[in-house]
């Protein structure tokens, strides 16, 4: 009688226990309204993405008006919090962002360790070169230094494309570009539609630099959530389906990458509609 007494103790425990847990990990969109605040990780220093306007010194870019839709839709106040590439994941699982909105590249291997909503952009690795260089191919960068930045998909794609590169890092991708630009590296990483933007900052130097064109990988960008926050991740999702569907996300797209702006793309090549890749 005592050991069944104790089977049943120990089974209501293990039960409460269970379902605290359920309830704690479920309750992220509920703490954020209750706060009335959400936090986003954003990079900050990935134009047109997420970056400080140098005349107002405030965050702008196309992640950080997404973000904005979904602080609305949500009703509490979008708080920015900048981050490293390399600490976004470790910021977001430690519980001191609420939602990764850093440019961050959705893959299988992540996918352990974040969940992603919808993917809300989609571009590929490209590299920007020296033109003075002469190189014109992804192989002619075997035994010479490239530069991109830390912890990022840019670095495993170059590595993958040529084995033989001497790889570079940099906290962030504007000091990657400073240094291809101060002649410590022959070529430069990073996600075409941020390169197509840095390539416009160059002005008359542009003619100085040449963006090959073959892509090295296909990043499907998303923002990324706490595993199994699926409340968050409904109204996170919500938000950007009713961008898609009122015609938002593409005015999103020309504001921020469409003709005219740095990156000067003709047309947006890709719908929000998909958590998968």
């Amino acid at each position: 009688m005592g050991n069944r007494r104790t089977f049943i103790a120990v089974a209501v425990a293990l039960t409460a226990q269970l379902s605290f847990a359920a309830t704690a990990q479920a309750d992220q969109l509920a703490d954020i309204k209750k706060k009335g605040e959400i936090v986003f990780g954003v990079l900050g220093t990935d134009e047109p993405n997420s970056f400080i306007d140098p005349k107002t010194r405030e965050l702008v870019g196309y992640e950080i008006d997404i973000a904005r839709a979904v602080a609305k839709k949500i009703g509490v106040k979008p708080v920015f919090k900048q981050l490293s590439v390399a600490a976004r994941i470790p910021e977001l699982q430690g519980g001191h962002v609420d939602v990764l909105a850093a440019t961050l590249t959705h893959n299988k291997e992540r996918e352990a360790q974040v969940d992603f909503a919808l993917t809300h952009f989609v571009t590929g690795s490209k590299v920007m070169v020296r033109t003075a260089s002469g190189i014109s191919a992804l192989p002619q960068l075997a035994g010479k230094k490239v530069v991109t930045v830390r912890g990022g998909t840019q670095e495993t794609n170059i590595r993958a494309a040529v084995p033989t590169a001497n790889i570079v890092t940099f906290e962030n991708t504007q000091q990657a570009f400073q240094a291809l630009q101060q002649g410590k590296g022959i070529a430069y990483v990073n996600d075409e539609s941020s390169l197509l933007a840095d390539y416009g900052k160059l002005g008359p130097a542009a003619k100085n630099f040449t963006i090959l064109p073959t892509s090295i990988g296909v990043e499907s960008i998303a923002l990324g959530l706490r595993k199994g926050e699926k409340g968050l991740k409904g109204v996170v999702d919500a938000t950007l389906r009713e961008l898609e569907s009122t015609g938002a996300a593409n005015q999103l797209f020309n504001k921020w990458y469409g003709p005219g702006t740095r990156p000067n793309m003709s047309k947006r090549a890709f719908t929000i509609s998909t958590d998968k890749i």
